[in-house]
């Protein structure tokens, strides 16, 4: 790859081709600027992996020329990865709104990182100039407080990144409604390209207003006479300032569960968000010596996470609440993809556990924070791009966006529907694909270990799937004899007892390919035998059972 002098480039290191991961970066000759630096959420096929971040190679090559890392808002897909580049990277400076500061610090602090990076907060009013580059802001609305565009200037002109968003014009929590003088300010300046949230771009018609669902939300817990369990995002203020004005109203006290809501709540009162009068919020252990009327508990798992605070309630596990007969759960959230049969599996378990269930928009019970296909139109219109690049969303989101950036007035020749880690160009001659940089998955386990590796993920695949089988003998490589053995044991992969006949015939199998692999050659070498028998046996396991076990030759030699 070969950016030249007079050019502009723009790459995703992640948030295409799927939701979450977000990273993208403009760089100009020598100065990179980074926005958001996100997770994944892993897929079921993901054994033992608690998410997913990107590889940051590239950055890691290329560090001296990173000016600074710039958050839109705080939601996990965008800030989630931050701990793990500055682990590789330290000295990058990190600029986020104060919501989204206090999660990233949180995050820092439990990482042990904290008191060696550099943080900032920014506002709108923000203006950060490099030597080249210059960074501004524009306000926007999404589904959690403080939540900005970022338009990185270059003689070029801007590149604007929306981060996610909707046009809210009636939003909640005194929040201000998107800024739209300033986005069609950009617009007039000059936009260069636009990289636009691609989430809701097969939706029609425009994303209901967060208002909508408060009054929607309050009249259905004013309506219920039982104990309330509502479970939302941690970081969505709005729902949980939603619930607890719907807990005073109905002289409900408020118990916290879930360390991450727990925090979410006090940074809330810390900056202000949420107003908490004295005594409202109560011990855990206060809510079983409570009147059922007059509880509601707040907590984590939405999403059906199984160690998440709602998921043990449900399952009987958690150590200071059960599940009550005429308890109503309130999910005030949407299942994220690959989310949806766990969350389903959830409602199925609180609903036999005789709790009431309140889920899904059916209910008006949640709204999207990304714009529809309107409110992508009109983000066109206001910043009026000569190219756009559509990020954070599904290849078929990315491909429908362009179709509305080509309706609004984009020629489709300057629309590019990209992968992650290809970079484009935009120069005075135009625009070109430059190449490709790393930008593969990393994974991350529930140790926190990053870069578990994917063979490591294919073997625990292969495990779950197709189970393990163990050989084991006894070898005189001087004599070339087998002096015990060979015995296979199967975990996962066959009952032993009713398969007598199959793993006599895999013994005699093995015991005829450790002889012919020892008669080759004067001098046979362990780790060839070892290989010939996974591959000879992985085929005539196949022959007999149509799977593939993964196999463990364990060779013990006579000296």
């Amino acid at each position: 790859m070969r950016i030249k002098n007079n050019e502009v480039a723009v790459v995703a290191i992640g948030g295409l081709h799927e939701i979450g991961k977000n990273m993208y970066c403009v760089q100009y000759q020598d100065e990179i600027i980074i926005m958001d630096c996100g997770i994944k959420f892993p897929e079921d096929d993901l054994l033992g992996i608690n998410y997913v971040i990107s590889d940051y190679s590239y950055l890691i090559k290329n560090r001296k020329k990173i000016k600074a890392l710039v958050v839109s808002h705080g939601h996990e897909d965008h800030i989630g990865g931050i701990p793990f580049l500055l682990e590789k990277i330290p000295e990058i400076p990190v600029y986020a709104t104060p919501f989204a500061l206090a999660l990233i610090k949180g995050k820092l602090e439990e990482h042990g990182i904290l008191r060696t990076t550099e943080l900032h907060e920014e506002h709108e009013d923000t203006v950060l100039k490099f030597k080249k580059l210059t960074v501004t802001f524009f306000r926007t609305t999404h589904s959690i407080p403080d939540t900005l565009g970022i338009a990185v200037h270059t003689p070029l002109g801007a590149v604007v990144f929306t981060g996610d968003f909707k046009f809210d014009l009636t939003p909640v929590m005194n929040q201000p409604a998107p800024n739209f003088q300033r986005i069609a300010k950009l617009g007039n300046d000059g936009v260069l390209a636009l990289l636009s949230d691609s989430t809701n771009a097969e939706v029609s018609q425009f994303t209901k207003s967060e208002r909508f669902v408060a009054k929607s939300l309050h009249d259905i817990i004013t309506g219920i006479h039982g104990r309330i369990i509502f479970a939302t995002f941690a970081s969505n203020l709005y729902r949980v300032s939603t619930a607890i004005e719907a807990a005073i109203d109905t002289g409900r006290k408020v118990a916290i569960f879930g360390r991450s809501m727990e925090n979410g709540v006090q940074n809330g009162i810390d900056l202000g968000y949420l107003n908490v009068p004295n005594g409202l919020i109560v011990d855990a252990n206060e809510i079983n010596h409570t009147p059922a009327e007059q509880v509601m508990i707040l907590c984590t798992g939405s999403q059906g996470e199984p160690l998440a605070a709602l998921s043990r309630i449900a399952n009987g596990t958690h150590r200071q609440i059960s599940l009550q007969p005429g308890d109503t759960v309130i999910f005030s959230s949407n299942p994220i993809p690959g989310n949806t049969l766990s969350v389903n599996h959830l409602i199925n378990k609180l609903m036999e556990g005789g709790a009431n269930v309140v889920h899904g928009r059916i209910n008006n019970v949640h709204t999207s924070g990304h714009g529809g296909q309107e409110e992508l139109k009109m983000m066109v219109r206001l910043t009026k791009p000569k190219y756009m690049i559509p990020v954070h969303g599904e290849y078929r989101m990315q491909v429908i966006h362009t179709e509305l950036a080509q309706a609004a007035g984009v020629p489709a020749e300057n629309t590019f529907v990209l992968e992650n880690g290809e970079v484009v160009c935009f120069g005075p001659e135009g625009s070109r694909i430059a190449g490709h940089i790393p930008a593969g998955d990393v994974y991350v386990d529930t140790s926190g270990t990053a870069d578990v590796g994917n063979v490591v993920v294919h073997d625990r695949q292969v495990l779950s799937e197709d189970g393990l089988v163990v050989v084991v003998a006894t070898v005189d490589y001087k004599h070339k004899r087998v002096l015990a053995g060979p015995d296979v044991l199967s975990r996962g992969f066959v009952y032993m007892r009713e398969s007598t006949e199959l793993i006599n015939q895999a013994q005699k199998h093995i015991y005829h390919v450790i002889k012919s692999e020892m008669d080759k050659v004067d001098h046979p070498k362990d780790s060839v035998i070892r290989h010939a028998i996974v591959d000879n046996l992985s085929d005539f396991l196949y022959s007999k059972t149509k799977r593939r076990p993964m196999i463990l030759p364990m060779l013990v030699e006579k000296k």
